[in-house]
């Protein structure tokens, strides 16, 4: 399929998937005016082939990050995209937050390393056995309530042991608080969004309706198959060997 073909393709399936629909005028903000075609009854209209041009930048930003081995972490806490988020995500076995973003996930990486630390004691010590053998039946309750809230808070991050590289958020306003910790850590952030954010606060915005599933979930597949397209590409680096490291003789 040539490229223009692929473009005109993808333009026919955001269309389908209602993603031109953008909020009510009163509710746009103003940096999202170059993108829009028009307006329908009062709500703005996007135009989908700048959409479109925006989806394909940030499914070459993903790729680029995967090929690189990279973490990328997929946010999107709002109840109508977090399941979307959550099964994408795991698709590929990427980290997500799509319940609460806890202030510091990103600028007090310390002090969250040591919540996740405890999540994963608290889950060896139910596999092992030992909540059962050393603790009373009040006590568990009262761990297993603290267990359910870690990974309530922070399951989805467990695996990673640095901050991200990028994230990928449904709804920046929405998520503010990680998209502003993100901005401070100069984390580059991809963006799916409606007329009611601020596209320049955003390295890879892709403007479209982020409340309907059907343009959400588009959106997600496609940066997911990008991204599965450069984990494919990527070579782990070889550890360095005690050979390798000695200097050579004189």
């Amino acid at each position: 399929m040539s490229t223009t073909s692929s473009n005109q393709n993808l333009i026919d399936r955001l269309f389908s998937a209602g993603a031109h629909f953008g909020f009510k005028k009163s509710r746009r903000h103003p940096s999202m005016k170059p993108y829009l075609f028009g307006a329908k009854e009062g709500n703005d209209i996007f135009d989908l082939e700048r959409s479109a041009e925006l989806l394909n930048d940030a499914k070459e930003a993903i790729k680029k990050m995967a090929t690189d081995g990279k973490v990328v972490v997929f946010v999107g806490t709002k109840e109508e995209v977090a399941k979307l988020v959550k099964t994408r995500a795991e698709s590929i076995e990427a980290p997500y937050v799509v319940n609460r973003w806890v202030g510091g996930m990103i600028t007090n990486w310390t002090e969250i390393r040591k919540r996740v630390a405890r999540l994963f004691e608290l889950i060896g010590m139910g596999e092992s056995g030992e909540l059962e053998r050393k603790y009373t039946k009040k006590e568990r309750v009262v761990l297993n309530r603290e267990l359910e809230k870690l990974t309530h808070n922070f399951g989805g991050i467990r695996a990673i042991e640095k901050n991200p590289d990028m994230l990928v958020v449904v709804d920046p306003r929405y998520d503010k608080l990680a998209v502003a910790e993100a901005i401070e850590k100069n984390i580059p952030i991809i963006g799916i969004m409606s007329s009611d954010n601020n596209v320049k606060e955003i390295n890879y915005p892709i403007v479209v309706n982020d409340t309907l599933r059907a343009s959400v979930s588009l959106v997600l597949d496609e940066l997911v198959e990008s991204y599965k397209e450069g984990k494919a590409n990527f070579t782990p680096a070889k550890p360095v060997t005690e050979r390798a490291r000695r200097p050579l003789a004189q």
